[in-house]
């Protein structure tokens, strides 16, 4: 017996069905080309067109086949596996590519060549923002394993329509670790992070992955001066900041501000903004970051 609720707040019932094989039937493999997939309809066009206009953002075209040949995927994928919760394709154009890409110019402005994306997931905002601003190495960290085999799958259809994609891999553990490893500590330029932790735990995360210098780029939604919600959570990361000897905080205007014609092609991430934590250069000492079960018990 399973239960069906679709957001209703209530349980339905629903008992499967031997004779249609619900139990026993071998899942089908799932797919790590796109050319048998559907082709993405005519809403998530004309959405991420509507997006990408009012962010400013011009792609090539093979940049533009491989962000959507990366959704393809996703959307063959989260018929099996919940890689989001989201699954129109207009939708994904907009709260998942899109959000994704309003780092364009960020990233840009770095002038960055290498980045680390924690929890990575269904592949946002890392993939799209290296098909962007291509990199020569990525490192897609995702604890999940049926998660990284989707972010493999990815990471090898995207490189199919780009070069230079050879440095870009995924990590399959979990960010604490990885953090701890010699081979990633206090190495990498740019840690992202969109839609994982706290700030605070965040800030507590990257931070010792970060060379002396680098910058912590996390997406976030809310006002910093409301007391009780995003600003809260910026007054905890704060103090994670003096903790571990960080440098500073700088928060991005909403995304809404961008769409200056009123075209109304941010409007499902209007209230998203970007936040930029500076590593500074003191050292970390190595009890940071600590394990999952510290951070619950004396969060920030």
């Amino acid at each position: 017996m399973t239960y069906d609720d679709a957001g209703s707040g209530r349980r339905t019932a629903r008992r499967h069905d031997r004779q249609e094989g619900c139990l026993d039937r071998p899942r089908d493999p799932l797919p790590t080309r796109v050319e048998a997939l559907a082709d993405l309809p005519s809403s998530y066009e004309d959405a991420l067109d509507a997006a990408l206009t009012a962010l400013g953002i011009d792609l090539a075209p093979a940049a533009r086949t491989a962000i959507d040949d990366h959704v393809r995927l996703l959307l063959a994928w989260n018929q099996a596996i919940n890689l989001t919760a989201v699954r129109d394709p207009a939708a994904i154009a907009v709260r998942h590519v899109a959000d994704s890409l309003a780092a364009v110019d960020i990233v840009r402005s770095l002038r960055v060549d290498r980045f680390l994306d924690i929890g990575s997931g269904a592949g946002f905002p890392a993939i799209p923002l290296a098909v962007a601003v291509p990199p020569s190495e990525i490192a897609l960290v995702e604890s999940v394993g049926k998660k990284a085999r989707f972010l493999d799958s990815a990471l090898e259809v995207v490189g199919e329509r780009l070069s230079g994609t050879a440095g870009w891999r995924t990590i399959g553990a979990r960010v604490e670790t990885v953090a701890r490893d010699p081979v990633h500590r206090g190495r990498w330029p740019l840690v992202t992070a969109r839609a994982v932790a706290s700030l605070a735990d965040l800030v507590e995360l990257a931070l010792p992955l970060l060379e002396p210098g680098g910058v912590l780029l996390a997406w976030k939604s809310g006002d910093p001066a409301d007391p009780g919600g995003f600003g809260a959570e910026v007054e905890a990361a704060e103090r994670a900041i003096a903790a571990l000897g960080g440098d500073r905080i700088m928060i991005d205007a909403s995304l809404g501000s961008r769409d200056q014609d009123g075209s109304a092609g941010l409007a499902a991430i209007a209230h998203h903004r970007l936040v930029l934590v500076g590593r500074g250069r003191r050292p970390i000492v190595d009890s940071w970051p600590r394990d999952s079960a510290a951070r619950r018990r004396h969060p920030w």
